[in-house]
């Protein structure tokens, strides 16, 4: 009797029931392509904004389903050189960071070249640039050679643990990955976001490296819904949903992985997954389509180039109030010129004046606190 999928004798030729998926991958494709047009419709600025604020959360909650917490910080101001936007104010980031961006770019940007085991090794050393998993050193760049054992995902104190899962051995690895890496660049007759579904419960079934392979499964995956809509521009997140439901995520895993070659119920969960992360969207991109609103409502106004620098910074979520004395000194005007700015912008109706007055006086976006 087989314990796992892999033990199959078909293994792994994958099916599914067409009917159960029907309906829910069209309201998915639906979705999915409703999102892409919203955003085509806002300017190349916000949708810059927009793609750095979807990597950003990607990298850390990919990162953070497997316990580690990275700085937002630091992953955007990584994500922003490479992609050359600019980002004022932010910090270089640390070589962890830089793997995991390193990784996740390469996926989502360059998702039409082929995947190989090289272009997999590279995303494996980059996550890992110290050779170590925490204190533990490991194999980087290369298949795990089974050494320290079967691979194994567990849980519970030492001596009661519980065998989550059992990846196949290292060495039928070589064989497994090339079957894998030739079915996921070979074009066929699948619907591209069962593909991604497929790619990831393939990928992570085989578990290819000593560690890492969650957040390698999650890019590939990744790389196949870029390929799916054709773009290299990522406006929802599915590391962000899996990270909410997690627990869920590993369970449905888990049972597939102990099930049989009919993996309706996983590629169910996985496009009702992506479907909640459409939703999750909403509140990822907020701040931009609140900016893209706001600008459309003061397309005519005559605003110069500091007054749109600060109302920028407005909407970004400036720090403490704004006086004219920040306005001057951030802007790099004169006290008067500040003054003027932010009158005419009162008279617009865009800002308005708190308490006190003068140059002791606090100002905010109209109607927004």
């Amino acid at each position: 009797m087989s314990d796992y999928i892999h033990q199959l004798p078909d293994w792994p030729h994958f099916h599914w029931q067409h009917n159960a998926l029907a309906t829910l991958l069209a309201a998915v494709r639906l979705r999915q392509g409703r999102l892409i047009g919203r955003m085509e419709a806002l300017g190349f600025v916000q949708r810059e904004e927009a793609v750095l604020s979807t990597l950003t959360e990607d990298v850390l909650k990919s990162s953070e389903i497997e316990g580690e917490i990275l700085d937002k910080d630091l992953v955007r101001s990584s994500i922003a050189r490479r992609l050359g936007i600019a980002a004022a104010a932010l910090p270089p980031a640390d070589r962890a960071v830089e793997g995991v961006v390193e990784m996740m770019l390469d996926a989502t940007q360059n998702f039409a070249a082929p995947l190989s085991s090289e272009r997999l090794f590279g995303w494996h050393a980059a996550l890992f640039p110290t050779g170590r998993s925490g204190i533990s050193k490991i194999i980087v760049g290369a298949w795990r050679d089974g050494k320290a054992g079967p691979m194994r995902v567990v849980s519970g104190p030492y001596g009661r643990e519980h065998v989550h899962y059992e990846a196949p051995d290292a060495g039928k690895l070589a064989a497994e990955m090339k079957a894998f890496l030739d079915w996921f660049n070979t074009a066929e007759n699948i619907d591209p976001l069962i593909k991604a579904a497929l790619a990831h419960l393939w990928f992570v079934t085989i578990h290819p490296f000593d560690d890492g392979n969650g957040r390698i499964a999650r890019a590939v995956a990744d790389m196949s819904l870029a390929r799916s809509e054709n773009s290299p521009q990522r406006f929802y997140s599915m590391s962000a949903q899996i990270r909410i439901e997690r627990k869920a995520y590993y369970d449905i895993l888990e049972t597939t992985q102990k099930g049989d070659l009919d993996v309706t119920p996983w590629l169910q969960w996985f496009l009702k997954c992506l479907d909640r992360a459409f939703d999750g969207a909403e509140t990822i991109l907020a701040a931009v389509f609140r900016k893209a609103e706001f600008w459309k409502t003061h397309a005519a106004a005559k605003i110069n180039d500091r007054q749109r620098d600060m109302l920028n910074r407005l909407l970004d979520g400036f720090e403490g109030s704004l006086t004219s004395s920040k306005w001057a000194a951030i802007e790099k005007c004169s006290a008067d010129t500040a003054l003027r700015d932010i009158g005419e912008l009162i008279e617009f109706g865009i800002l308005k004046r708190h308490a006190a007055g003068g140059r002791s006086s606090r100002y905010s976006l109209a109607g927004l606190g």
